[in-house]
């Protein structure tokens, strides 16, 4: 079995676990942000990077 990932399917489940992450605990919104906002940048930049 082959597991490919691509932006289609990684940017939604970045999303998903983001929006978990602050409903479980709201005083992490900031970090939560940030860091769905960094790893979005990478998943739309790492197509040009790897050729």
């Amino acid at each position: 079995m082959n597991f490919h990932l691509d932006n289609a399917l990684l940017q939604p489940a970045i999303a998903l676990i983001a929006g978990i992450l602050i409903l479980v605990s709201p005083s992490l919104l900031n970090y939560v942000v940030a860091l769905y906002l960094i790893l979005l940048g990478i998943t739309g930049l790492w197509p040009h990077f790897s050729s």
